[in-house]
């Protein structure tokens, strides 16, 4: 199924005790500049009130933010916490997600083992992860945005 990106809704914010706030809210402003329903919970953010919001906000995707290294730990058990709360939707991680991350590559692969469709970078450009979800959602994209592809 196609569908247009008015009508998808994108939970986002900082797990656990992390306090960056400049990140989300780049990415706040991006997601929402690209048409999506940004619901942004902030800073310092449990597993529980991202369950919560995309509960509460009928959630396409989840969107999880981590700068200070520690996300591994804190997000031991999200997709339970996301399941047991009826939630069905595409989740996402990024940010500085281990402390002295060396190989990309595994803590990619340890994020896939802990459940998020996709594991991001700090480095990873905000249009990047624009352009996977509307791939993960199936969302084509609009007339303006044909038009700047093509031209």
């Amino acid at each position: 199924m196609v569908s247009d990106t008015m009508s998808q809704t994108v939970v986002l914010g900082v797990i656990g005790s992390d306090a960056h706030v400049v990140g989300i809210t780049i990415l706040e402003q991006a997601f929402s500049a690209a048409g999506f329903d940004v619901v942004n919970l902030g800073v310092q953010t449990s597993q529980e009130e991202f369950a919560d919001a995309a509960k509460t906000h009928d959630a396409n995707a989840v969107l999880v933010s981590s700068l200070y290294g520690h996300a591994e730990q804190d997000c031991q058990g999200f997709h339970s916490v996301l399941e047991d709360a009826g939630v069905d939707a595409v989740s996402y991680i990024g940010g500085n997600l281990a402390v002295g991350q060396d190989d990309f590559e595994q803590t990619r692969k340890t994020f896939r083992e802990l459940g998020f469709d996709r594991v991001f970078d700090s480095e990873t450009d905000p249009e990047d992860a624009i352009a996977a979800l509307r791939e993960d959602l199936q969302i084509s994209p609009t007339e303006s945005e044909r038009a700047t592809i093509t031209s």
